[in-house]
């Protein structure tokens, strides 16, 4: 009897451990729209973000599905252009901590006179883009963004993914007004 209990006791499924998987999270294709102010620059930015510009023309583009915020500051270049870089250099790479790597990509376009460097950060960092870009002599503009999430960089790489995108897009259609 004691050896029948066994024999049905013990019959059962193979515990099988979980393949590892992303998430599989789908994002709308972007549709890109320029935004217009009356700042000293525009861009074209995702029609899924929302952007709010303060009075120094720095700006803050939300986005609620991915639950990021790209921050953009804005300062008028005045003989302290190798000071902007400086900062704009240091604060990414106070990401070096908690990031596995980070990648610079240079940006230029001669045409609209911007030339910058983007930053791909990869890894537990609190940010995993960001960006500057100046004409050197008029403008310049930072990026960073950032989720409303604690920096788990497999779990917002979907959603990190997609705003890197974005954040390229708006890095590249970025044009000066007002240029002497």
């Amino acid at each position: 009897m004691l050896l029948c209990c066994t024999l049905f006791i013990s019959c059962g499924d193979d515990v099988l451990p979980k393949p590892e998987a992303f998430l599989s999270l789908t994002y709308p294709k972007p549709n890109y729209v320029t935004t217009t102010t009356d700042c000293d620059y525009s861009f074209e930015k995702n029609d899924i973000s929302t952007a709010y510009f303060k009075d120094d023309c720095s700006a803050t583009i939300n986005y609620p599905e991915l639950d990021g915020t790209l921050f953009l500051t804005y300062r008028k270049v005045d003989n302290n252009i190798n000071a902007l870089l400086r900062d704009a250099q240091k604060l990414t790479y106070e990401h070096v901590i908690k990031a596995d790597d980070i990648i610079e990509e240079k940006y230029i376009n001669k045409e609209q006179d911007v030339y910058g460097m983007f930053y791909d950060v990869r890894g537990n960092a609190a940010s995993q883009s960001q960006f500057y870009v100046t004409d050197s002599t008029q403008h310049f503009i930072t990026g960073s963004i950032y989720f409303n999430a604690k920096p788990n960089y497999d779990s917002i790489y979907p959603a990190a993914v997609y705003l890197k995108n974005d954040i390229r897009h708006l890095m590249e259609t970025i044009s000066w007004k007002n240029k002497d």
